[in-house]
């Protein structure tokens, strides 16, 4: 098994035992989407970090979409999401690249509305305002961005969000040792999870306006919809 493999099959266990509240994060974004849906007629979306789409396909096949754009780092799971999207009754792009680069384009056209999915975590707190200030150009009046991730809570440095998270990551008996020492690796390596609070006033500085509207039960995972002010 190569690398990519080991990591996928890692990360699908992850999905399927539910250990980060995927599904009842899904049912959050879903309701989401469809009410995005409802206000900009056939909107075109950008999906930074799609991944393989493997939990969000049913519910994108559904919506009225102008466009959807699937971008991600990786290119082996590009193949996987234009599977998953093969039957969707809209047309699909596939990009393989970086959410910071894609936010940043100067020759970018705006989009109704953007998705992005445990992806922006892996940004530094200056990159992240980037991105910030980047998707804020690349929005259209009365758009919005759906933002899934890990969040530190108020005032919790990074040094206390990776040891508490750890110690939820050791309780995962369902993964194998190799695959929780993975995951261990993984967060301390390239989680930098934004604070609470923080983040919100550097979205507002970008021009957005904030609101939470699923948490997760381990003060870590949450969904927020910005929107253009």
């Amino acid at each position: 098994m190569d690398l990519f493999q080991q990591q996928w099959a890692t990360y699908r266990a992850v999905l399927d035992h539910d250990l980060m509240e995927h599904q009842a994060m899904s049912l959050a974004c879903g309701q989401q989407l469809r009410q995005c849906c409802t206000e900009a007629k056939a909107p075109s979306v950008v999906d930074l970090g799609c991944g393989d789409l493997a939990l969000l396909a049913p519910v994108l096949r559904a919506l009225p979409l102008g466009h959807y754009t699937g971008l991600d780092l990786c290119a082996e799971v590009l193949p996987l999401a234009k599977a998953a999207l093969e039957r969707a009754p809209y047309p699909r792009s596939w990009i393989e690249g970086d959410l910071l680069g894609w936010a940043c384009d100067p020759k970018g056209a705006p989009v109704e509305l953007i998705h992005s999915s445990y992806a922006v975590h892996h940004l530094e707190d200056a990159e992240k305002a980037h991105w910030l200030a980047g998707c804020r150009r690349r929005i259209t009046p009365g758009g919005s961005l759906i933002w899934i991730d890990v969040f530190r809570q108020a005032g919790e440095n990074r040094e206390a969000y990776l040891t508490r998270y750890g110690d939820r990551v050791k309780g995962w008996s369902s993964l194998s040792p190799d695959q929780r020492q993975a995951v261990l690796g993984h967060i301390q390596r390239f989680d930098f999870p934004a604070e609470r609070g923080a983040i919100e006033t550097v979205a507002a500085a970008a021009g957005w306006s904030w609101q939470w509207i699923w948490q997760g039960s381990h003060s870590a995972e949450a969904m927020a919809v910005l929107r253009p002010t």
